[in-house]
């Protein structure tokens, strides 16, 4: 890039137990973010026992990547007596930041885990350079975002606040129709609270309109016969505008998915990755760096908020679009062959992207496979079965074997 002040962001990639983890230490992020047993936000994935935390920040820390940990539920009373010692073990552990919401919770860490730094989440709402400015001269090192802010409004924020502090945005992933992430609506319609990361989304789910009178005639949303998913959100994607996020002072690009595979960790932390250091050099962007987000389960992509130039919904439907399948995982060699772990079946003579961390995906040609007796096959069609495939090209342990499906 030709502006010198630019400085290189960081990217921040989620993790929801040590697989994913260090999927986004061999694809190239700079930070991530993981949270225990509690306090978190996302309560799907599995998260990490406080052995598992410890491990995860050697893993990072040993490849100079740091850890944040998310505490950013809003607790009720009878959850603070536990906080103390989550964060005096944070500490201990090596863990580089919190990423908080509530002010309580904020002043507890300051209390007991006082050399790690705060992170203001999501969450907080910050929309203005007065809000940012606030949380800073209370002790945040760092503020994310509100994700309905515009190029625009994210630039003011950042030449009217003090430099040392950090502003994170989220670049890619889920998107949350409520401001910020604050909703009830899954409290309302199913008693699971969104605020202390049990959301059931049901703004993913479809609706019909119906007449209090006539309950058996329900009203289609819809000029076609179809119902309608009116609060179901686009999924973001900016790879194409890593330039102009770096313009805007962003200092860390966030992708969302604590909740997502392995592979979506790796797929998507190594297309950004390459898109960043192709903004850096000044270079355009490589047209597989975009197609790799085409790789990964994904609804439809929207730029969200930042341009406002895309509408942010998909009524069309809730569901995901999924052109590509992980064949298999590649295990390592045995006897000069590439040994494979099953994941969906797949083909001889099929030909496959070879995913591994640090560079482009390449095709390889599935022309000569073998099951665990060594005979023939033509055919994987064995959940985990072990496979071995002989071909000239080494292929690193740990690489996804992707395959278009039609």
């Amino acid at each position: 890039m030709d502006d010198k002040t630019i400085k290189r962001p960081e990217l921040l990639a989620p993790a929801g137990d040590l697989e994913r983890l260090q999927a986004a230490l061999d694809y190239g992020a700079d930070a991530v973010y993981l949270a225990g047993k509690s306090f978190g936000m996302r309560s799907a994935p599995a998260n990490f026992t406080n052995e598992e935390l410890r491990e995860g920040v050697r893993r990072a820390h040993a490849q100079g990547v740091k850890v944040y940990v998310t505490c950013n539920t809003l607790p009720r009373n009878p959850e603070l007596a536990a906080l103390p010692d989550f964060l005096a073990f944070c500490q201990d552990a090596g863990v580089d930041a919190f990423i908080l919401t509530d002010l309580g919770v904020m002043s507890m860490a300051k209390r007991y885990a006082p050399h790690v730094a705060i992170h203001i989440s999501t969450q907080a709402g910050i929309v203005n350079y007065e809000a940012a400015h606030a949380f800073y001269n209370l002790g945040a090192e760092r503020v994310v975002l509100a994700r309905e802010l515009s190029f625009s409004e994210i630039a003011e924020i950042r030449a009217k606040t003090p430099s040392a502090l950090e502003i994170e945005a989220f670049v890619h992933g889920a998107m949350c129709v409520s401001f910020s992430g604050r909703c009830l609506l899954s409290n309302y319609l199913t008693g699971r609270d969104a605020n202390h990361g049990d959301c059931a989304q049901p703004c993913r789910w479809d609706y019909y309109l119906v007449e209090r009178t006539r309950p058996d005639q329900p009203f289609i949303l819809q000029q076609d016969e179809k119902t309608s998913f009116i609060l179901n959100s686009k999924d973001m994607c900016m790879i194409e505008h890593i330039p102009e996020l770096m313009r805007c002072g962003i200092s860390s690009l966030k992708i969302e998915g604590r909740a997502k595979s392995a592979y979506y960790v790796a797929c998507i932390t190594n297309a950004y990755r390459h898109a960043i250091d192709a903004a850096l050099a000044g270079a355009p962007l490589p047209e597989w760096v975009v197609e790799e987000t085409d790789r990964i389960s994904h609804r439809a992509y929207s730029t969200g908020f930042y341009t406002g130039k895309e509408p942010g919904q998909t009524p069309e439907t809730g569901g995901y679009i999924r052109h590509w399948d992980i064949g298999a995982i590649c295990t390592g060699t045995e006897n000069g062959l590439i040994r494979l772990s099953q994941r969906n079946r797949f083909f001889r003579g099929e030909t496959v992207s070879v995913l591994e961390p640090g560079s482009e995906p390449y095709p390889v040609t599935l022309d000569t496979l073998y099951n665990e007796a060594m005979e023939p096959i033509d055919v994987a069609p064995h959940a985990t079965m072990t496979v071995f495939l002989r071909t000239d090209r080494a292929i690193r342990p740990g690489a996804f074997l992707r395959i278009r499906r039609n």
